[in-house]
C-alpha cells in the first residue's frame, strides 16, 4: 500500500464490533474489573479468583486492552480510570449490569436490514406492556446509566437549596433520580408515574438509599394518566422522548406545561443530536436502535425539540451537556 491509501484497520474494527461487545459482557459477567481493582492483576491471579480458566481470563485480559479498557504495564494489568469509574460493581455509575444485558441483545441486529427496508419494526414490538418479566433485569441495569445526568439536572435546577419542592418524574423507571434529587434535597419529596411492575422496583431502590419517605408512586400509563394541574415544581421526562413520535411528545409536554407550578421546570434527558444531524456520535447511532425497536422513535434534533416545548406552552429553553445525553430545560 502507498503512504496515502488507507487501510483496512477502521473498516474491520466496526464489522467486528460485536467482539468487543462479547469481550466486555463477558468481563463484567465475571467481575473481572471488581477483582483487578481489588489487585488481580495477571491473568493467573485474575482466573482464581473470578474462577475462571486461566485461558479464558487471557483472552478476556487481551481484548479489554484492545479495547482499551485496561492497560498493561510490566506484566501487570489494570483498570483505566474509565473502567474503574463505570465498570466496577457497586459503583454508583457502574454499567457493568448493562453491559451484560447488551450482550444478551446482540442476536436482534440480524433483523435491522429488514427493518431499514420496510422502514420500522417488521414484527410487533413486545417489550413496552406492564408485565412484562424483563423489567426485573431490565430497569435495574439501565439505572447507573442516568447517574451523572441526574446530577448535573441537580446542579442546573439548584435542588440542593430549592427548600419543600414537589417533583414529578414521568416514566421514571428504577427511581434513580427521585433518589439522588432527593438526597440532595432533604426538604424535597418525588412523585413517580410508571407501570405497577416498575414502581415496585423504584420502591426498593429509594428503601434501599434511604429516601422511601419522600417518595411515592402513582401507577399507569404517562399517555393516559391525569397529571393534574399546577401540582409540581419540577417535572421529568427521562429517556421517554426518543421512542416516541413528533405529536405525542408535544400532547405531552402540553400535560406536563399543566401540571406545573407557575415558575416551575421541566427537565428533558434524552440522546439529542445536532440540527444538522451531524453529532454526537452516540445518539447518531442510537437512531438505529429506534428504528429497529419502535414505531415512530428516533433521535431527535435540539430544534424539533425547541419547537415542541414552545407549541406546548413552555417560553424559556435551555440545552445543557450530560454526555452522552442531553438536559433541555423549560420553563
Amino acid at each position: 500500500m502507498t503512504d496515502n491509501q488507507p487501510t483496512p484497520d477502521g473498516v474491520l474494527r466496526l464489522i467486528n464490533g460485536y467482539w468487543a461487545t462479547g469481550v466486555l459482557g463477558a468481563a463484567a459477567a465475571h467481575s473481572l474489573f471488581t477483582h483487578l481493582e481489588n489487585g488481580a492483576d495477571t491473568a493467573a491471579r485474575l482466573a482464581a479468583r473470578a474462577r475462571i480458566s486461566e485461558r479464558g481470563a487471557q483472552a478476556l485480559l487481551d481484548g479489554l486492552v484492545g479495547v482499551g479498557l485496561v492497560e498493561l504495564s510490566e506484566g501487570r494489568y489494570r483498570n483505566t480510570p474509565e473502567a474503574s469509574t463505570y465498570l466496577v460493581d457497586g459503583r454508583p455509575a457502574s454499567l457493568s449490569s448493562f453491559a451484560q444485558l447488551k450482550l444478551k441483545h446482540m442476536g436482534a441486529l440480524t433483523g435491522l436490514p429488514d427493518v431499514v427496508r420496510a422502514g420500522g419494526p417488521v414484527t410487533d414490538p413486545t417489550t413496552e406492556v406492564a408485565d412484562n418479566p424483563h423489567w426485573e433485569e431490565v430497569v435495574p441495569a439501565i439505572a447507573a446509566q442516568s447517574v451523572p445526568a441526574a446530577t448535573v439536572a441537580a446542579e442546573v435546577l439548584q435542588l440542593a437549596g430549592a427548600g419543600e419542592i414537589c417533583i414529578l418524574d414521568v416514566g421514571g423507571g428504577s427511581g434513580i433520580y427521585s433518589a439522588i434529587w432527593l438526597e440532595t434535597n432533604p426538604a424535597a419529596r418525588a412523585t413517580q408515574l410508571d407501570w405497577e411492575p416498575i414502581n415496585a422496583i423504584a420502591r426498593r431502590l429509594l428503601t434501599e438509599r434511604g429516601v422511601a419517605d419522600r417518595f411515592t408512586t402513582i401507577d399507569g400509563d404517562l399517555h393516559t394518566t391525569d397529571f393534574g394541574t399546577a401540582r409540581y415544581d419540577v417535572a421529568l421526562y427521562s429517556h421517554i422522548a426518543h421512542q416516541e413520535g413528533p405529536e405525542q411528545n408535544i400532547e405531552v409536554f402540553t400535560r406536563l406545561r399543566d401540571c406545573l407550578k407557575p415558575g416551575g421546570a421541566l427537565v428533558v434527558c434524552d440522546y439529542v443530536v445536532d440540527d444538522d444531524r451531524g453529532g454526537p456520535a452516540f445518539p447518531l447511532i442510537f437512531a438505529s436502535e429506534m428504528l429497529l425497536k419502535s414505531q415512530q422513535g428516533s433521535t431527535w434534533r435540539q430544534s424539533e425539540y425547541r419547537d415542541w416545548l414552545v407549541k406546548a406552552g413552555f417560553e424559556e429553553i435551555s440545552f445543557h451537556a450530560a454526555p452522552p445525553a442531553t438536559l433541555v430545560v423549560a420553563r
